[in-house]
């Protein structure tokens, strides 16, 4: 159980740490002088993040060398703190962040960027006493994966769109992102055996908007780069068997008739499938793969695999017989919605849950026989549902989702058959069909990823609606300050 005293900062940081002890009396202030020093190998891109995320606000230089007269990364935590863990501790001359890894610094980081004033997350100087309060803390997560997702395929975003949502996620820890490459509306990843995925297919998205809507692959490794150096694992989907309709609208060989599919830019599912009895249609995923899996240093490849509708049972087995294997060849671990996992016997396969119930047979039966699952119900932690009936964006299909309803179950015992040992993590997706700038993905997503990041980080025992609600409020000034749209649910009480 945490431990809190009257120290507002110390009440807002979010997600909740494990152990946070305050101490009376002490301040740290940062200076002009102070440094940033990394003292060990894994600390060094933490320190630049932290670096990266200082200097602006502070107009301090901040050099990270030895011998720091401000904040100090060093190894050495406690070990409860585990792979991902850290300590923090503040004293009057020095913040010291401990961690046992890379993704310890990078936690801790965040955390340190919290307990420092609101204006440190704004671009320009600011003239603000950059003061922390004495504490000690003791933190790590409850679950290893805590995700978020964001579809590019029904509305494309740039490069440096999907950079501003990376770095958003990353304040909360997140250390996955998803990135839905492939939809009936689009393809957005060049592939360079198959040209025309992006010279014709990359070209649509919903509502009929044409363009250069696709990443080089040179584009894709620079989003990756910028999400690694935030501590976050880059996952990419390439949806199959369905929802492939872009692909099909590119070669007509993937198509069962052999004949070229129009382009779709409407936001209906399950009319698209791949031809599943075609050798062809096994070397286009086996190239699409082998392409993406050369440039993703992450474990994970997400083959998708929902609402296949026009395939039958049998023809969806035999596709994923054969596709499961291609995965493995080239050295991936293969993530998908949790239909698929009805066709794998391999445990090391993740079924990613995004239904609406709190029972799945298939599910309960792949973590009887060893698979861990990623969750997502569709009606907690979707950012694309609308918050009321009056919210413009976003659908409805899994119901009307405020705030209290995506903080409102527990990710370790919702569904049944499935216990808190056999959950990886949560994550949160959010898809575009109604969703075209980065405002709209902000006011779906803030401030319900930030939700989703608590119930993924923090304590199990710490899960109380009212006692978070206030912390969530918190945050207001911060994103105002960064500019974030979020929306100002009635359910939360926003600090002014």
């Amino acid at each position: 159980m945490s431990e809190t005293a009257d120290v507002t900062t110390l009440q807002e940081l979010l997600p909740q740490p494990v152990r946070v002890r305050p101490k009376p009396g002490v301040t740290f202030t940062l200076t002009p002088s102070a440094t940033i020093q990394a003292d060990t190998e894994d600390a060094r891109r933490p320190a630049e993040l932290l670096a990266e995320i200082l200097r602006p606000s502070t107009g301090y230089p901040l050099p990270i060398e030895t011998g720091a007269t401000g904040v100090v990364l060093t190894g050495g935590a406690d070990e409860k703190t585990g792979a991902e863990g850290y300590e923090l501790d503040v004293t009057t001359t020095q913040v010291v962040i401990r961690a046992n890894s890379a993704a310890g610094h990078f936690n801790g980081v965040q955390t340190l960027r919290q307990l420092l004033p609101a204006e440190v997350e704004a671009k320009t100087e600011q003239q603000v006493a950059w003061t922390v309060p004495g504490v000690a803390v003791l933190d790590h997560p409850r679950f290893h994966h805590r995700g978020a997702m964001l579809d590019v395929s029904r509305h494309f975003f740039t490069p440096d769109q999907v950079k501003r949502y990376i770095d958003q996620v990353a304040a909360f820890k997140i250390n996955y992102f998803h990135l839905h490459l492939t939809d009936d509306q689009g393809w957005r990843l060049e592939i360079k055996s198959w040209p025309q995925l992006t010279e014709i297919g990359g070209g649509t998205e919903v509502g009929g908007r044409t363009g250069r809507l696709f990443y080089t692959q040179d584009e894709y490794q620079d989003l990756v780069a910028h999400a690694a150096a935030r501590g976050i694992t880059v996952i990419p989907e390439f949806d199959m068997p369905g929802h492939t309709n872009a692909a099909q609208a590119s070669y007509a060989e993937l198509n069962a008739d052999g004949e070229k599919r129009p382009h779709y830019t409407g936001i209906e599912v399950g009319f698209s499938s791949l031809a599943i009895h075609e050798d062809i249609t096994y070397r286009f995923v086996e190239d699409v793969i082998r392409e993406i899996a050369a440039i993703t240093p992450g474990p994970y490849l997400h083959i998708g695999g929902d609402e296949a509708l026009t395939t039958s049972d049998a023809d969806y087995a035999t596709f994923m017989s054969r596709v499961l294997p291609l995965v493995e060849k080239h050295g991936k671990t293969t993530v998908g919605w949790h239909e698929f996992i009805k066709t794998s016997e391999d445990v090391r396969t993740i079924p990613q849950f995004w239904g609406t119930t709190t029972t799945d047979a298939n599910v309960a039966a792949a973590v009887e026989r060893g698979h861990k699952v990623i969750m997502s119900p569709g009606n907690r932690v979707y950012l694309d549902m609308k918050y009321d009936e009056d919210t413009e964006l976003g659908l409805k299909w899994a119901g009307l989702v405020d705030v209290k309803d995506s903080y409102s179950w527990n990710p370790g015992a919702y569904l049944d058959g499935v216990t808190e040992e056999d959950v990886l993590g949560i994550e949160a997706p959010l898809w575009t069909e109604t969703v075209t700038t980065p405002a709209d993905v902000e006011h779906l997503a803030f401030p319900r990823l930030p939700v989703a990041a608590e119930l993924g980080w923090a304590p199990a025992d710490v899960h109380d609606w009212d006692r978070f609600a206030p912390r969530l409020g918190a945050q207001a000034p911060r994103w105002r300050v960064q500019g974030i749209n979020f929306y100002e649910s009635p359910q939360v009480p926003w600090k002014g």
